[in-house]
């Protein structure tokens, strides 16, 4: 085989040389995902702007470590205890997302485990912290999305300086001690039994007041129309019904003068 000349050998790795470094220089970051340039020379600059995503060109010396930037979910089942010393465990889920504009930051004080570094022991605190003030039956059913609220509070005054955008924090579930349990469901059961028999009593006492309303009503307008009925408006009254069953084509009897207070008597045709 013919031996390439010392200037082709050359030039040969030369081109071998600089498609390594190209390759090596090419870093591709992917969607919803930024990198932190860490430098050979000095390492992580704070102040740098992270890599974006897509194709980015860097020294092939240099290196990049990838970060998800996106909201990121993070479940975590926690113990606490109530203001009566009962231990409660809460299911909780936390919605989170690294400070894009401080990623280098972030990296350099807490790195890549900035979750388990940062966020796990933030979120448990706050949940100490939250369920402390409250009591099993607060916890069970009234105060949950209070306690929710609050412990996200708690939490983002933590995390929000150490470079990390907590966005929301749902409470699942709160698990209590059977026993608790069951002695708050009891109560509640009672509670809801005590205003339903409290509802009819109000219902029937409104039906019962409505119908002595009606009856006094009834019993008003008889009063009224007794004292307008006097004799000399029945008489009259009777004259003109008599008169118009005496136009009636139907056979008929009429005595007048005959019936009480002189009011006529009609006999039919029997």
């Amino acid at each position: 085989m013919e031996k390439l000349p010392k200037g082709g050998a050359f030039a040969l790795i030369l081109i071998i040389a600089l498609v390594i470094i190209i390759f090596k220089s090419v870093v591709t970051i992917d969607s919803g995902h930024a990198g932190v340039l860490y430098q050979l020379s000095g390492g992580v600059d704070p102040e740098k702007d992270p890599l974006q995503e897509g194709l980015n060109f860097v020294a092939p010396w240099n290196s990049v470590i990838d970060y998800e930037v996106r909201q990121q979910a993070l479940s975590e089942k926690m113990s606490a205890l109530s203001s009566n010393g009962l231990d409660i465990a809460l299911d909780a889920t936390v919605l989170f997302q690294p400070d894009y504009e401080n990623l280098s930051r972030l990296h350099k004080e807490k790195g890549k485990e900035y979750v388990s570094r940062v966020l796990q022991p933030a979120i448990r605190s706050a949940a100490r912290s939250v369920v402390g003030r409250y009591t099993p039956e607060q916890l069970y059913s009234s105060k949950r999305d209070a306690i929710q609220d609050e412990i996200f509070e708690e939490t983002n005054k933590i995390v929000s300086s150490q470079y990390i955008q907590l966005n929301d924090i749902l409470i699942r579930d709160v698990t209590l001690p059977p026993t608790i349990k069951q002695a708050i469901e009891r109560k509640l059961k009672q509670e809801q039994e005590s205003l339903e028999y409290e509802f009819r009593l109000v219902t029937a006492d409104k039906e019962a007041q409505k119908v002595r309303i009606e009856a006094q009503g009834k019993a008003d307008a008889n009063k009224i129309l007794s004292a307008s009925l006097t004799d000399k408006i029945l008489q009259d009254k009777g004259i003109d019904a008599t008169m118009k069953l005496a136009e009636s084509p139907n056979s008929k009897v009429i005595v007048i003068g005959s019936g009480d207070s002189g009011l006529p008597i009609i006999l039919g045709n029997q």
